[in-house]
């Protein structure tokens, strides 16, 4: 039977979370939206404003956090290499410090809690496609690590908070995932792909452009998150949430160059260091355990995105353009580099 709950998402005005209070607000529960609005955006929420199941909450994660809540989703922290390599430092304190204030709060209140974790827990991996039993390959000082060792901490405490004190937990590792909403001018490869080519600037490819990715629209991600956080048995283990579909990087910029009808033309920089080669989930605990897979395909879903980049250009938003050294996420698109990585 439904029940109504209070559900707090931290990182609630950002692009994942803004579409995970649409999904809650429609389902009928009440949601606070917890959000300190560093890349954040009110715009993300502004439809939400009026409804009277929606509270925002101007709140860092890296201070204690004080509400009455039945679950929380953790979704706070900067993922963009643009934006977590800006304050280091700050990025480790929201991924540990955070991850300790959202954990008190959910042992105090007894509530389900659950973790937007990352596929950067695997750093550049030498096993592919990547499976949940995979420790990883992650330099501990590099100029990622911020991010990526932050993400793995946060998991550490998780699981020692369900460990010790018994608290439900679910943890997502989240792969490479696009849609509306994102930030312009952020350094991810689809929204940096859609705004060069809009502009008619050329693409910025980094390195050779065969490194792959795994790129899962935002909708899908969201119904993931809510199907494990749903999920009736207990699910004390981290879950992949992608689109397992593999693309390269070149494949993507080709794709949406013909999709915008744009005259762009390539334009290639020094790979980043540390920067993964391939990437590309393993979903069968996801398809075993939460019945979940990617509904929507590469195209569609950049039509989407081009659209709603589209239609802010249209309005007079600033797009800023990308500067060459903006680090890159990756890849997308025609035709799959493992047979059975289709086209979703």
């Amino acid at each position: 039977m439904f029940r109504t709950k209070r559900i707090l998402v931290t990182g609630g005005a950002g692009f994942l979370g803004s579409f995970l209070c649409d999904s809650l607000i429609a389902d009928g529960h009440e949601v606070i939206c917890l959000d300190n609005f560093h890349t954040g955006s009110r715009l993300n929420v502004h439809h939400l404003c009026d409804e009277p199941r929606f509270e925002i909450m101007r709140h860092d994660v890296t201070m204690p956090i004080h509400a009455e809540v039945d679950e929380i989703f953790n979704l706070a922290c900067p993922a963009s290499p643009v934006h977590y390599q800006t304050d280091p430092v700050q990025t480790v304190k929201t991924n540990v410090h955070g991850a300790i204030n959202v954990l008190d709060l959910a042992r105090r209140l007894k509530a389900r809690v659950f973790q937007a974790s990352t596929s950067e827990v695997y750093g550049n991996p030498l096993v592919h496609p990547q499976v949940e039993s995979y420790a990883g390959n992650v330099n501990p000082i590099g100029h990622r690590a911020c991010y990526d060792e932050g993400k793995r901490c946060a998991e550490t405490l998780f699981f020692d908070f369900h460990r010790q004190y018994g608290l439900e937990i679910r943890v997502a590792r989240i792969f490479n995932t696009y849609g509306p909403r994102m930030l312009p001018d952020d350094g991810r490869v689809v929204s940096n792909f859609i705004v060069q080519a809009l502009r008619g600037d050329p693409l910025s490819i980094y390195g050779d452009g065969r490194q792959t990715r795994s790129f899962c629209f935002v909708d899908d991600l969201v119904r993931g998150f809510r199907a494990l956080m749903d999920a009736p048995e207990s699910v004390p283990m981290p879950i992949n949430l992608g689109n397992p579909s593999e693309f390269t990087i070149r494949q993507l910029a080709d794709l949406v160059i013909q999709m915008t009808g744009s005259r762009s033309i390539i334009s290639h920089h020094p790979l980043p260091r540390d920067d993964p080669a391939q990437r590309r989930p393993d979903i069968t605990r996801a398809r075993q355990h939460l019945d979940w897979q990617p509904m929507i395909g590469l195209t569609e879903g950049l039509r989407r995105t081009i659209d709603y980049f589209e239609d802010r250009l249209s309005q007079g938003a600033p797009m800023r353009r990308i500067p060459a050294r903006a680090l890159p996420d990756a890849s997308h698109r025609p035709q799959p580099v493992h047979a059975n990585g289709g086209l979703a």
